[in-house]
């Protein structure tokens, strides 16, 4: 199993373990208002919404962690592979590199945008070895499966996800918004401010949740799936250039 693949399957335990938890406090209310064993006074309803809520963060976090990784892995495996040039890469994610060295991306003043196209011009004619370089993710608290698709056509792929997680990830849920589209938009009103974790969670249900988590989850380990075959296939090179 790859170091990828190992990564996401750890954070997507701690996620089940908090369901888990969810599941029994879900199932105590069946009985009436749910409580820790000895404690004086049930869990609230405003309490219930809150640890509700807790679920789109801990998606989000997962979400972005899994991509960072992703991308990561691919830009170790034109470092790790010390026969790679530029000349060597797919034509997106040359680009990508070219990007990266020349800073195309930053507002420079001219010394500075002179210096990094310096810089890409002696690597080049040189004909030296890939560095590692850092990957424009353009910000953070961005990533959707809009998002994710959008990265994968810039690493020069294309997702092939199964019909039914397919499905299930671009079917709205709410709002118009599908469930990675829903999980990010609400972990930033959360972040921000714009909304309370009561209110954050408030017309939702445990089955609600629990349906949502395994839409994301299923999705994302698909795409980790995806990225472990780009990487292991060496799809990051150009075809005639692949061992």
């Amino acid at each position: 199993m790859s170091t990828l693949a190992v990564s996401f399957l750890e954070r997507k335990a701690e996620v089940k373990a908090y369901l888990d938890f969810l599941s029994v406090m879900e199932q105590q209310t069946k009985q009436g208002p749910p409580r820790f064993e000895g404690a004086e006074h049930p869990i609230t309803v405003e309490q219930q919404r809150i640890l509700y809520s807790t679920v789109y963060l801990q998606l989000y976090n997962l979400v972005e962690a899994t991509i960072s990784l992703c991308i990561q892995e691919v830009t170790d495996a034109t470092k790790n592979n010390v026969a790679c040039t530029p000349n060597d890469l797919n034509d997106d994610l040359r680009r990508e590199w070219v990007r990266a060295i020349a800073r195309t991306h930053e507002p420079l003043t001219p010394d500075n945008r002179l210096k990094h196209a310096l810089l890409l011009c002696d690597h080049l004619v040189s004909a030296l070895p890939i560095n590692s370089f850092d990957l424009d993710k353009a910000g953070g608290g961005n990533w959707d499966d809009s998002a994710i698709e959008l990265m994968t056509k810039r690493l020069g792929f294309r997702l092939r996800i199964g019909r039914p997680i397919y499905k299930a990830i671009k079917r709205h849920i709410r709002d118009d918004m599908g469930p990675l589209a829903l999980v990010k938009n609400l972990r930033n009103r959360l972040a921000h401010g714009s909304i309370s974790f009561v209110e954050c969670s408030e017309n939702e249900t445990f089955l609600g949740l629990q349906n949502l988590a395994n839409s994301t989850l299923n999705y994302l380990e698909a795409v980790v799936g995806c990225f472990d075959k780009y990487i292991e296939g060496h799809e990051y090179l150009l075809p005639d250039r692949r061992p």
